[in-house]
């Protein structure tokens, strides 16, 4: 706050008091309204150890300290903008600038990217775990009942284009013919002869059709898969008899990689006919997101992170979260003991019908946990009262749990990710779930204020 009475003092223009006491107004005017609470709920200098920012003395994200650049992720994703939104609204809103901690008066922001590179620096440096540790035990004294855990898991979908064989084939195919052709004009040599033009007419005029057949499907994904295959050779040889002229960079080879890998699955699909392979490639740009299926009668695959959550009094806690698809029912008994970690003991445990495996139930019953599973045998000597707590528990994780989820997705930027790399992705759910959390918290805050005040 010093640091930005400093910097308010400095900039004339915007005087129209004294310096001293229009800073007072605005800042107290900033902590009274919603996105003010929520700065008091973030124990930001413990944040901003366990990340090890620093301050940057040169560049264009020098102007922002490391509790800025932590602070602008959670004001992306409580804003909902954009990043060219966000540029423009933080050059206009003094809001918005004493949250991220600077006074630019008349001047602006340099450029919009710079929230996409200072979203980079802090994804490369951030540990999910530590940094919930830090979060849990600012919030915990806020929180009742942490002897309770609701458990259940989500996706977080990516944003791309839904994925097809054929897309697919068509995508890596127009990347490989663009590389090839840039190829050949750097090293003057002329293009190899190939049937691009004549795919790309069978495609455009495929895509447009309402209603495609399965023939044609057929015949243009075989077209596709030798074409692409021709490209791959062709690019192969020129690359082996030019090895000494020319140098690709290393997204070059990775991308090559990724399309190798594409080739061969589809030429496996295709033959065989079998389209449940392990490791199945979706896109080329975002080749590390997985087919999720998750069984819904709306949406029977997703495509993007699975998340398995934990929630303690309406308080969301990321235990695991993979690309990959994977079974989250064995996963209760690490949640449990990772929700000991966080709030200590704990009594009661509500998950989904996927976790009530009888390993799952006999832990539970060694670790004394009552749980909101169906009973399985015979009726014990309290089962009125068990009844009465498991349809609490079920009916809590049913509204409290799913609910936060549709919240999440729908007001934090959590409903399509739009971030280009994993660890963007991870990064973006991450403070997405967290700023909900947060805000959360902001009015628990403000709540015990006023009970304090009127007491």
């Amino acid at each position: 706050m010093r640091k930005l009475q400093r910097i308010f003092e400095s900039t004339p223009e915007i005087s129209f008091i004294s310096p001293q006491k229009e800073f007072s107004l605005y800042w107290n005017s900033f902590l009274e309204s919603e996105l003010g609470k929520t700065y008091q709920a973030i124990p930001w200098e413990k944040l901003i150890k366990s990340l090890k920012l620093k301050d940057n003395r040169h560049g264009r994200s020098s102007q922002f300290s490391p509790q800025g650049k932590l602070a602008l992720m959670f004001l992306k994703a409580y804003s909902g903008l954009s990043d060219r939104k966000l540029y423009e609204h933080l050059n206009g809103s003094i809001q918005y600038q004493l949250f991220c901690g600077i006074i630019l008066g008349p001047d602006k922001l340099a450029d919009f990217k710079i929230i996409s590179r200072i979203r980079t620096e802090i994804a490369m440096k951030l540990n999910i775990k530590i940094t919930q540790d830090i979060l849990a035990i600012a919030w915990k004294p806020f929180m009742e009942n942490p002897n309770i855990v609701l458990e259940d898991a989500t996706c977080y979908e990516s944003y791309m284009r839904y994925p097809t064989n054929v897309k697919l084939l068509w995508e890596s195919t127009e990347w490989m013919y663009g590389q090839l052709k840039l190829t050949c004009k750097y090293l003057k040599i002329p293009t190899p002869r190939t049937k691009y033009l004549k795919q790309r007419d069978r495609y455009f005029a495929y895509s447009r059709k309402r209603r495609k057949s399965k023939k044609e499907r057929t015949v243009l994904s075989r077209s596709l898969l030798h074409l692409l295959n021709k490209l791959i050779e062709e690019q192969d040889k020129i690359e082996d008899q030019y090895r000494i002229h020319i140098k690709f960079p290393e997204k070059y080879r990775k991308r090559r990689r990724v399309i190798r890998k594409v080739l061969s699955q589809q030429q496996e699909m295709f033959t065989t006919g079998n389209y449940s392979i392990p490791d199945k490639i979706v896109s080329i740009s975002k080749s590390y997101v997985r087919p999720i299926v998750r069984g819904k009668e709306t949406k029977k695959v997703e495509f993007g992170a699975k998340v398995n959550m934990i929630q303690v009094d309406g308080i969301n806690f990321i235990e695991h979260l993979s690309f990959d698809a994977f079974n989250e029912g064995p996963r209760l008994i690490e949640s449990v003991r990772y929700s000991r970690t966080l709030f200590g003991k704990i009594t009661h445990v509500s998950a989904d019908d996927i976790y009530a495996s009888n390993a799952n139930r006999k832990w539970c019953t060694g670790q004394k946990i009552i749980t909101n599973f169906k009973r399985k045998g015979r009726a014990g000597k309290y089962e009125d009262q068990r009844k009465i707590i498991a349809a609490e528990l079920r009916k809590e994780r049913a509204t409290r749990m799913e609910g936060s989820f549709g919240t999440e997705k729908q007001h934090y930027t959590l409903d399509k990710i739009k971030a280009r790399t994993e660890q963007n992705e991870i990064l973006w759910i991450f403070f997405g779930v967290h700023t909900a959390n947060a805000v959360r918290i902001a009015k628990r805050l403000a709540q015990e204020k006023s009970f304090q005040s009127a007491a």
